[in-house]
């Protein structure tokens, strides 16, 4: 496990379009599956990262709290399910069934998802405005998993409001930390390397 930060893709970048399957559905989700929406959330994650699990009860908990307000979300794994095989497809839909996830969960097998956008670790949260530019990225809250603070996902859920309410977002935004997304051999993105310890 190398501690990896987010790369802090610069804010107001276009969201890169996708086309992947969600692990429940099958249905392939793109960003025009959320086309209209005030704001989107794109979520970096995936089943066998102890930072996930850290979290996953209050992603599951955004999903429910924001299932009625103008918001889109999306969770994306992009691990190499060989060398990992909790984050193939199969384990990633039984890991949404059991969370409750009510937005779509999908496998980015490819991993050009993730290179697109600048994703490197998991949790790795990208939030953009109705327009799929980027307002916000960074951590979901100061909890981590060793730190005894509790998660209430403060960061996220401000940077939600805020685009809801189509008000602007401070520019100075903690990074997130976690595991370093678990790239296929040769299939390293430049990026990689991003600020870790």
């Amino acid at each position: 496990m190398v501690r990896t930060a987010s790369t802090m893709l610069d804010l107001g970048t276009q969201a890169p379009d996708f086309q992947l399957p969600d692990v429940v559905s099958e249905e392939t989700i793109s960003l025009a599956t959320f086309s209209g929406k005030q704001g989107l959330l794109v979520m970096f994650i995936c089943r066998h990262c102890p930072y996930v699990k850290h979290i996953q009860t209050e992603l599951a908990q955004l999903g429910q709290d924001y299932s009625n307000q103008d918001l889109g979300i999306v969770a994306i794994s992009a691990n190499n399910a060989e060398k990992y095989p909790d984050d193939a497809p199969g384990s990633l839909k039984a890991m949404a069934i059991e969370l409750g996830f009510n937005f779509p969960f999908c496998y980015d097998q490819s991993q050009e998802t993730a290179k697109a956008y600048s994703a490197a670790c998991t949790p790795d949260f990208f939030l953009f405005d109705r327009a799929f530019k980027l307002a916000y990225r960074g951590q979901l809250d100061d909890s981590r998993p060793s730190n005894e603070i509790p998660v209430t996902g403060k960061d996220l859920r401000a940077a939600i409001g805020a685009v809801l309410a189509d008000q602007p977002l401070a520019s100075e935004q903690k990074p997130s930390i976690g595991c370093n997304i678990k790239w296929k051999p040769g299939n390293e993105p430049i990026y990689f390397g991003s600020p870790s310890s």
